[in-house]
């Protein structure tokens, strides 16, 4: 593929193919992880949602999706406009390397700012340099200005 990919914003209609590619991001690094089908319903309501969008990419020629990032907004009390979770990056393997993760972050990035978002969250595994080299690349960074030390990301399953 050398044509850049074609990347918008995903519809409810598109539910089932954003859950099919969530499926196989998770079925790709051993994450147990709800089927297919059950992400496709999932996504029926959350792209409905105001605060919830996907960027979805495809090859320009065929339309078939070749990744997606799924982004959540919500309020902060720091500022006059939500904060933006980059909630999970995915391009199918055999097409990486392409520009098809760096449309989707740039078009991602680019429809927060459209939204009024003030800052955006991604959460990387520290083990996953090439990810994190990735986000470092386009400007993201663990260190807040003035500091030293890097910021870290805990949480706790509630079931």
């Amino acid at each position: 593929m050398t044509d850049l990919p074609a990347v918008r914003l995903a519809t409810p209609a598109d539910a089932y193919v954003v859950g099919g590619l969530l499926f196989d991001f998770n079925t790709e690094f051993e994450t147990p992880t709800p089927s297919a089908a059950d992400f496709g319903d999932r996504f029926t309501s959350l792209l409905a949602r105001p605060d919830v969008f996907v960027a979805l990419a495809e090859d320009p020629r065929t339309g078939v999706a070749t990744g997606f990032g799924y982004l959540t907004l919500r309020p902060t009390p720091y500022g006059d406009g939500p904060l933006a979770q980059l909630e999970e990056l995915y391009v199918v393997p055999h097409l990486r390397d392409r520009g098809i993760g760096t449309a989707l972050l740039t078009t991602a990035v680019a429809e927060v700012e459209r939204r009024g978002a003030i800052e955006v969250h991604i959460n990387v595994d520290e083990i996953d340099a090439d990810t994190r080299r990735f986000y470092e690349r386009h400007g993201f960074t663990n260190i807040q200005p003035g500091e030293d030390f890097r910021m870290l990301c805990y949480l706790r399953e509630l079931r």
